[in-house]
């Protein structure tokens, strides 16, 4: 469905110099696949999309898109294609029927069929209720469903969606993409696909694509991505019980109960005399008792703390051992490694830890994101780069 061999385009900027924004694109997408292309703003994501649909002429190299040279014959490139921008393609002046009415004699299709495929297309996307109305009325989820019904009533073999589902509530966006699957479903088309919203080609896309510095740097399933290019995470919390001593308790074990020893008034003066050294002598038992008591909560403490820390230390030396001392980062009594795949070293790392004498309290493994991957390819996230841009 798409052929692209060494597609360049450059551009002139001030001062006379050039600006190669897409270099070299290699790039092919079989009829009925859903392909993500993501990148960076400025990576030559947009540039390549308007190359493919034959609104920008590459400076150099092929591109053959649904059986037509994007050079030679731009408009049998866009007869068979449909194109889904950022922006709404409707107007205001026109009710929604008569925008898909129009828009397929556009391409050549009879007043007859043009008709009759609005109406399909408008009962594919639950738009019926709303033929009558302008798409100024519409609310951004309705809008965008106008937006995919325009470009596909002409029946195209290739659908872009440059965000398609930019700017909607969560439940808007999934309503446009329970659509958007349901009609390429219906009719096999092929779908190409740019968002910022990575779970969305995490989900929705049989492969990914990512360009960066005009560049394809990136191409497979997101699960391939995932785990070739980021690995898994073990996350690992001792139990602090067993690797803290608790001082308190050291503490209640070794204060003397003095309420056993209550002391008794005496009436008679020399007995009184006697009471109060014997109650002196008492007060300086009782400070010395406390002065010994508190010097040995602290080396309780101070001995808990340093098996805390070994505990610590030890655990993350063991974790190490399943990937490399960068793959570790400790967090209190949490250790946390990258491995490659996790369901083979959570065992092993379990084993060990236990020979070492340290009680796990819990274990969790977790798959990256394709932002992670994102992040690891480009240096930063993808809505990060959307957000600098804004």
């Amino acid at each position: 469905m798409i052929h692209a061999r060494a597609l360049t385009r450059r551009f002139k900027v001030k001062g006379g110099a050039e600006v190669e924004a897409v270099r070299g694109l290699d790039l092919d997408v079989e009829p009925g696949t859903l392909v993500a292309f993501l990148g960076p703003n400025g990576a030559g994501k947009s540039t390549s999309l308007r190359m493919l649909t034959s609104l920008l002429r590459p400076t150099s190299g092929t591109a053959v898109v649904a059986g037509h040279d994007v050079v030679s014959d731009p408009a049998g490139v866009r007869g068979r294609i449909g194109y889904v921008g950022q922006k709404s393609g409707a107007g205001d002046n026109f009710r929604v029927r008569d925008e898909l009415v129009t828009q397929g004699r556009c391409y050549g299709v009879t007043w007859a069929e043009a008709r009759r495929r609005a109406d399909e297309i408008m009962d594919a996307l639950e738009l019926t209720p709303l033929a009558e109305r302008g798409p100024g009325t519409l609310s951004g989820g309705q809008r965008r469903r106008l937006d995919i019904a325009l470009g596909l009533v002409h029946r195209p073999d290739l659908l872009f969606l440059d965000e398609p589902t930019t700017g909607l509530d969560p439940q808007s966006r999934a309503d446009v993409w329970r659509h958007i699957l349901r009609l390429r479903e219906r009719h096999g088309t092929t779908l190409f696909l740019t968002t910022h919203y990575l779970e969305e080609a995490d989900t929705m896309a049989e492969r990914v694509v990512i360009i960066d510095h005009g560049r394809i740097i990136a191409d497979g399933t997101a699960a391939e991505l995932k785990t070739a290019l980021a690995g898994d995470h073990i996350t690992v919390t001792l139990h602090t019980e067993e690797i803290l001593p608790d001082a308190e308790n050291h503490r209640s074990t070794t204060t003397p109960n003095h309420s056993e020893n209550p002391r008794v008034r005496h009436a008679d003066p020399d007995e009184n005399a006697h009471a109060r050294q014997a109650e002196h002598t008492e007060n300086a038992q009782v400070r010395q008792t406390e002065h010994t008591e508190k010097t040995q909560v602290r080396r309780v403490a101070q001995s808990g703390r340093s098996g805390y820390a070994a505990g610590v230390g030890k655990a993350a030396e063991i974790a190490a051992r399943l990937g490399t001392p960068e793959d570790v980062t400790v967090e209190g009594a949490t250790v946390r490694v990258r491995v490659p795949r996790a369901d083979l070293a959570m065992p092993r790392l379990l084993r060990a830890l236990e020979a070492a004498g340290l009680e796990v309290a819990t274990a969790e493994t977790t798959r990256p994101t394709l932002d992670d991957v994102f992040l690891a390819l480009t240096g930063r996230s993808l809505r990060e780069s959307h957000q600098d841009d804004a």
